[in-house]
């Protein structure tokens, strides 16, 4: 149904109207009575096999929804009922942010993928936090930034208030310093930076009474050394673990007319270096901490790739997109059998 007449729909017009359309007829559609449930009928796969213990959370199946999405925690009930495991919302800014000029948004259907350069457009975390106070039993991720305008000196402090206000009501944290859309974020990946950054984050989460898992998002474009020192980091500061990968900024053997716009790329060209990228961190860590795989998932095998390479859970957009709800129960399904 979604590969026949609801995607070829959809896939005529601009990409990021669609989104809201899209979100809009999740909303509508779930408010008829007895449509959740039939939604939840048709899409989960509940089973004991797929239930995954990691950062002392329990997680119903390791297929989650990526950050990007759900920006603003407007849809995470709705969203869930679709099957996953997991909802990471954001990226949250302190303050309200317009993102980048439109159009902002392109799909490469040559290459079953996507570019984006929005921007960290949301209406800020505060306006967040007052959706998630009615969550009973969605597992959230918080995906977490800073302001376009806060320079990198005073990031610190944006990530602090985000941090704050979602504490209680996400959990998990994901701090985000590997978007390419955001002037000057991956500068915040240098060695320096993100030491200073994780440690006060770090610090901040053992002051509370029940501390939440920290991980890290980083880029796929990082050099092994590079990704050696987010090992060091990691280790030397004890936060819990990683999610590899964000965008990409290659362009290397594209074939859509698309594909010279600015921004992170995302989707099957993503594939194989985050598939590269989780396999280098296991190795050179000696599996020393927990990692999300995300990128270029969208079948059973590409998220197979990601647990043989050292993931522990996997992530989902683009490939939700190109291939529909289904993909996730079609995920799950085929976990149960490699199990």
């Amino acid at each position: 149904m979604y590969q026949l007449f609801v995607k070829p729909f959809l896939f005529l017009f601009d990409p990021e109207k669609v989104h809201h359309f899209s979100f809009a007829v999740i909303r509508l559609g779930s408010k008829i009575p007895g449509m959740a449930f039939l939604i939840r009928k048709f899409y989960c796969h509940e089973h004991p096999k797929l239930e995954r213990n990691v950062f002392g959370l329990t997680f119903k199946n390791p297929v989650g929804l990526a950050a990007g999405f759900d920006k603003d925690a407007k849809l995470y009930k709705e969203l869930s009922n679709f099957g996953f495991g997991f909802i990471e919302i954001g990226t949250l800014t302190p303050k309200r942010q317009d993102g980048n000029p439109k159009k902002r948004l392109f799909r490469l259907k040559e290459d079953q993928g996507i570019i984006n350069r929005m921007g960290f457009n949301n209406e800020g975390v505060d306006q967040a936090v007052k959706r998630l106070k009615n969550n009973r039993n969605v597992l959230i991720g918080g995906n977490i930034g800073k302001n376009k305008i806060t320079p990198n000196e005073k990031a610190v402090d944006d990530y602090i208030y985000c941090f704050d206000a979602l504490f209680d009501y996400v959990d998990y944290f994901v701090v985000n310093v590997s978007s390419p859309n955001t002037p000057n974020l991956r500068e915040l990946q240098d060695k320096e930076p993100l030491t200073k950054l994780l440690a006060t984050l770090k610090k901040r989460n053992d002051q509370r009474k029940n501390s939440k898992p920290i991980l890290l998002k980083i880029a796929p474009d990082l050099s092994n050394d590079q990704l050696l020192d987010i090992i060091a980091i990691i280790k030397e500061v004890k936060i819990d673990g990683v999610i590899a990968t964000n965008t990409t900024l290659s362009r290397e053997s594209l074939q859509s007319s698309a594909k010279n716009e600015m921004g992170g790329l995302s989707g099957l060209p993503l594939t194989q270096r985050s598939t590269d990228v989780i396999r280098f961190l296991v190795e050179k860590s000696n599996n020393a901490f927990p990692i999300i795989g995300v990128g270029g998932i969208h079948t059973p095998e590409d998220a197979l790739e990601k647990f043989n390479a050292g993931a522990v859970l996997v992530q989902l957009y683009t490939g939700f997109v190109y291939e529909g709800p289904a993909a996730v129960k079609r995920i799950n399904k085929a976990l149960i059998k490699n199990v």
